[in-house]
């Protein structure tokens, strides 16, 4: 179980690496904010394919097969950015990262699980969320910290060194058994949601973390700029440490014990994300950097919360044969969190400046925080209804 958590890790790292390099990127290719925004969003737009194709397939192409391909698809994407010199060669780097990381996704914990003891499986489902969090906020800390302190090709090194730890995490993979199931049939390829679950699933289950999703694209592909020309702090490191504080951060307050009902807990994640956003947008209006700290801190609790609460919901509130239909679902809405929205706040800042921009998103996302406290009092009847049979 261990090494594929570190395999885990080392994938969650890359997933996310580039994204304190965005400045670095936009004044060497002259990128506009839309431009970086398209650039982090191609990414998610071909990995929600992949994920869902992979995910119904992997089994029967076989687990660790498809998890060795999906590492070295990662592997020539770092390559890839190591030798570019043109844009288009970015956004081809991308599109192979999510390939990579979507073909990943659909199989890592189907094959995490054959490596787990029976009585560890609950252990291992619930540290591989918080790996996957932990792992996306430390990719950019690290490329962040490795730009603004090691001054030695800010394009080149920071991709070498995670050339060196996805080699490193094929070599472990290589070392696991395979387990693979000689009945696994080829499934269909769909997305459905059981109906009998349906308004819960899209209300407070597929909304919530499709919401942190958004968050948390809007974050990876513009705050290195907003902590820029906002801010005006040219420190790299900043905007990858805020991203570890906001995913890292809230990965460890899955932690957290309090408070324990999974629909309280869920609206405060909400409220903690709504709240945490607005402090951001403040933050760009008072041009101060410890209101950014905090907003990010506050918008990581929620971030975690929602991610923790969600899945357990997905898992639990579906019958053993809907579960993986349902988990598969539960990331589709997270992972288009990060297409669209993303997008519209790089096209709103070609009318609007970076920080008012925040502001119109915020305002977008005042009904929808709205529609769902209010829908949780229904979800909450309906969860004890399920959960006392």
């Amino acid at each position: 179980m261990k090494r594929m958590l570190f395999v885990l890790l080392i994938m969650s790292i890359g997933a996310t690496y580039i994204s304190s390099l965005f400045p670095v990127y936009g004044e060497h290719y002259k990128l506009s904010s839309l431009e970086i925004t398209i650039l982090f969003a191609v990414y998610a737009a071909v990995l929600l394919p992949t994920l869902l194709v992979v995910g119904a397939r992997g089994s029967y192409w076989g687990l660790k097969k498809v998890l060795r391909c999906s590492i070295w698809i990662s592997i020539a994407s770092t390559v890839l950015f190591i030798v570019s010199t043109n844009v288009w060669m970015l956004y081809a780097s991308r599109i192979l990262e999510g390939i990579a990381y979507g073909a990943f996704t659909g199989v890592a914990s189907a094959f995490l699980l054959k490596q787990t003891a029976k009585e560890k499986i609950g252990t291992a489902l619930k540290l591989s969320g918080i790996i996957v969090n932990f792992g996306f906020g430390l990719g950019p800390a690290v490329s962040g910290l490795i730009v603004q302190y090691l001054h030695v090709q800010p394009l080149r090194l920071p991709f070498w060194i995670l050339f060196a730890l996805l080699v490193i995490s094929l070599t472990v993979l290589e070392l696991l058994p395979k387990h693979e199931d000689p009945n696994a049939r080829r499934n269909k390829i769909s997305l459905g949601i059981p109906h009998a679950m349906r308004s819960q699933f899209w209300s407070f289950i597929g909304l919530p973390i499709f919401t942190v999703f958004t968050l948390g694209g809007v974050v990876f592909s513009l705050i290195p700029t907003f902590v820029k020309h906002v801010l005006h702090s040219s420190n790299l490191s900043i905007s990858g440490l805020m991203i570890l504080l906001l995913l890292g951060g809230g990965a460890l307050m899955q932690f957290f014990p309090w408070p324990r009902h999974p629909v309280t807990r869920m609206r405060s994640s909400i409220l903690a994300l709504a709240v945490g956003s607005w402090l951001i947008a403040f933050s760009g209006q008072t041009e101060s950097l410890p209101l950014l700290w905090a907003g990010i801190f506050v918008q990581g609790i929620g971030a975690g919360w929602t991610f923790q609460v969600g899945l357990r919901f997905a898992g639990q509130l579906s019958k053993p044969e809907e579960r993986s239909l349902v988990i598969s679902a539960f990331y589709m809405c997270a992972y288009a969190g990060f297409i669209v929205p993303p997008v519209v706040v790089g096209v709103l800042t070609k009318f609007f400046a970076l920080n008012t921009t925040l502001v119109i998103i915020n305002l977008v996302a005042v009904p929808i925080v709205v529609y769902m406290l209010i829908y949780s009092v229904s979800f909450q009847r309906y969860y004890a209804k399920l959960t006392s049979r």
